[in-house]
Order: structure tokens, then C-alpha cells, then sequence
């Protein structure tokens, strides 16, 4: 049976769970509020990357994503960033829903679970 690693945890969130090949992320959010949703999303997706670097894999792995978004009006801008971040990989499956977020700054929140690197 495989070990269950987590890691960046505290005492409500694991930030980065590993077990058995796949890797999940809690929600990646943008580290400055203040952005619009072009600069929130990029934040995100490379707060995806270097969550997914830790744990030794990276978006070309990606199983599945879920995008929670405030607006849905952002929807187009989010979704050409979300374009050529995941360009020349295949993209994951994906869902999307417009949300309230905890932090009502923010913009948008994506959840993502992907493979391990094989060893």
C-alpha cells in the first residue's frame, strides 16, 4: 500500500496531497487580490506549476482540473490565458462554475489532480 504524503500543511489544508501515482492540489489562488482576472489567473496557474513542481510532476500530467470563477463575463479572458498555459500539452478534463469565493477579491480558483512522474 502506498504512503499518503502531504505537504504545506497546516491546521485545516494539506496544500499538496501524493498517494498512489496522483498528486491534488487544494484550491491555487492569486497571491495579489488587487488583480484583474488576467493577472489573477496567471498567478494561479503558476502557483499550479510550482505546487506540481514540489510534488515532482507537472501540467503535462494533468488528470482533471475544476475552475471556479467569480464572474462569468471573465470567462473568455480567463479561458485564452488557461489556452496558452496548457499549450502543447493535452489538455485535462476541466469543469467550470461561476462561485463565490472565500476571499471575495478573488477572481477565480482552480482545483487540479494530476499523475506522478513515472520513476
Amino acid at each position: 500500500m502506498s504512503e499518503i504524503i502531504k505537504l504545506d500543511s497546516n491546521e485545516t489544508i494539506a496544500e499538496i496531497a501524493v498517494y498512489n501515482g496522483v498528486v491534488y492540489l487544494a484550491g491555487q489562488v492569486p497571491d495579489d487580490d488587487s488583480l484583474d482576472i488576467v493577472g489573477q489567473t496567471r498567478q494561479v496557474l503558476a502557483n499550479i506549476d510550482k505546487a506540481l513542481a514540489k510534488a515532482g510532476t507537472d501540467k503535462s500530467r494533468l488528470l482533471t482540473a475544476q475552475v471556479f470563477i467569480k464572474d462569468l463575463n471573465d470567462f473568455d479572458k480567463f479561458n485564452a490565458e488557461y489556452k496558452a498555459w496548457i499549450q502543447g500539452n493535452v489538455p485535462p478534463t476541466r469543469a467550470t462554475v461561476q462561485a463565490n469565493l472565500v476571499n471575495p477579491n478573488w477572481l477565480v480558483e482552480i482545483v487540479v489532480t494530476a499523475a506522478t512522474k513515472p520513476a
